[in-house]
């Protein structure tokens, strides 16, 4: 099979990297726009030629969309007006409703598969990718029945080759959800490396005392503004409802503070801790 990835990232690039040690593509083709991501991407070997959109998409079986969601729901259409009736195009993006919206009119939207592999790192660009990063990992499609059942098939299989784990969501309800587990967990690490920054101004300091688990806190601050402010443009409403959630639970806990009520505070922590059965 041969596939081509627009935009050889970290999701793009390390998508490459393990359909071609699994053996699922026989060929990979990358889309760049940018010339040195392009050359990034050539020199780690994440594909084996780099093409224009229109060329590469004519000789592909597979189209892997992983752009910015932005640019997504312009070149989502754009791919779909070059295709045939056997091609398959899909999308790793991490918003689903504007894109939904883009191509719902478009005559080849049964050949187009919604889909999120919900993996990823606080790292971008070519030098990102990795191996082995959607290992036994979840990955969301999205309104399944608006797609021929060959494409979705073609779609699970590859993802099932990685191996991933596979459920099906609405687009709106995938938004959701995406802004609970993963949106608010990046604005919440931004605004803590804010905080800790405006206080803290002398870095050495922080470096010295910054244990794992601070690390592990804040590790999402190094994402790119690139990826994360169309995320948030695009799921604004359903982030809004998530941050004044945290924000109330914030002041819950300040007030507390204030009234020095540890009582409360450590049975709120004990309810917390049952997070543990979500997560291992």
């Amino acid at each position: 099979m041969t596939i081509s990835i627009i935009g050889l990232g970290l999701i793009g690039g390390s998508l490459a990297i393990s359909l071609r040690e699994n053996g699922f593509a026989k060929k990979i083709i990358g889309v760049e726009a940018n010339a040195d991501n392009a050359a990034k991407a050539m020199h780690r070997r994440l594909a084996d030629e780099i093409l224009p959109l229109e060329n590469a998409v004519n000789q592909s079986d597979l189209i892997i969309i992983a752009t910015p969601v932005d640019a997504l729901t312009k070149v989502a259409p754009q791919v779909l007006h070059l295709i045939n009736d056997q091609q398959v195009v899909i999308d790793v993006g991490s918003t689903k409703s504007a894109l939904l919206e883009a191509v719902k009119n478009h005559p080849k939207r049964n050949r187009f598969v919604a889909t999120h592999p919900m993996a990823g790192t606080e790292y971008s660009g070519p030098e990102a990718a990795i191996p082995n990063l959607f290992d036994h990992k979840y990955t969301v499609i999205c309104d399944p029945e608006s797609s021929d059942a060959d494409a979705v098939e073609l779609v699970e299989k590859m993802y099932l080759s990685i191996p991933m784990k596979i459920t099906h969501f609405e687009g709106a309800t995938h938004d959701v959800h995406t802004a609970y587990v993963s949106h608010i967990s990046h604005i919440s690490s931004f605004a803590l490396a804010l905080t800790v920054l405006a206080k803290e101004h002398d870095e050495e300091r922080i470096f010295e005392l910054a244990s794992s688990g601070f690390g592990s806190t804040v590790r999402l601050a190094k994402s790119s503004p690139d990826t994360w402010v169309p995320i948030f443009r695009q799921n604004r409403d359903n982030v809004l409802d998530v941050l004044d959630e945290h924000i109330n639970q914030l002041s819950r806990f300040r007030s507390l503070l204030i009234k020095k009520d540890f009582e409360t505070f450590y049975q709120l922590i004990e309810e917390a801790n049952q997070i543990r059965k979500i997560i291992a």
